[in-house]
């Protein structure tokens, strides 16, 4: 027959619980290296611990630089957007403002017709007048009004009793266009 012994317990294993006169738990040799390595382990895991928050700020760094980025880029987009509309909305002003100035000698036409045929002409010149004021054109209404440069042109001027310049006669009428002069009036004053 053998001699038969038992295996030593490994000290990692769980289940293995030693005897307290064991002397492999007593404080002598084993203790010792046992104490290092835990030692080693927490420094090892200090050192891992200060290398993910390292990671962390540089990362969290990171991440405000992308954020105020895409901030700038999102208001730099907007502000693009607005210009873009307001470019888009002021050429629709003018390509209808050309289209109503087109529209004047067609209403200097009708108005001269008017003249002569008021009862022919002014149902339609009081159709043509209200359709385009749907649409922002103004007529003028400057007879007797004091006379300002911008919104008529005088091509005469009679005396007066040398007061303020007044409009005496609109000898062609003058249009605004949703709040801009079209064409300024055509006037005779006097003072």
């Amino acid at each position: 027959m053998t001699d038969h012994q038992p295996a030593e317990p490994v000290l990692d294993d769980p289940d293995v619980v030693l005897a307290d006169d064991d002397p492999r738990t007593a404080d002598g040799g084993g203790a010792s290296s046992e104490g290092d390595a835990v030692d080693d382990a927490v420094e090892e895991t200090e050192e891992l611990a200060s290398e993910v928050a390292s990671e962390i700020r540089e990362l969290s760094e990171q991440r405000d630089q992308y954020k105020d980025i895409a901030q700038r880029l999102q208001a730099d987009f907007e502000n693009y957007r607005k210009r873009v509309q307001a470019q888009i909305r002021d050429e629709a002003d003018r390509a209808s403002g050309r289209l109503a100035e087109a529209m004047l000698p067609v209403l200097d036409a009708t108005e001269a017709a008017y003249l002569r045929h008021p009862d022919e002409v002014g149902p339609l010149l009081n159709v043509m007048l209200s359709e385009l004021r749907k649409q922002g054109l103004e007529a003028l209404h400057l007879q007797d009004q004091p006379f300002d440069p911008n919104v008529a042109e005088a091509v005469a001027h009679e005396a007066g009793e040398g007061g303020d310049v007044v409009v005496a006669e609109v000898l062609r009428s003058g249009y605004v266009w949703n709040g801009r002069t079209l064409r300024p009036a055509m006037v005779r004053t006097r003072d």
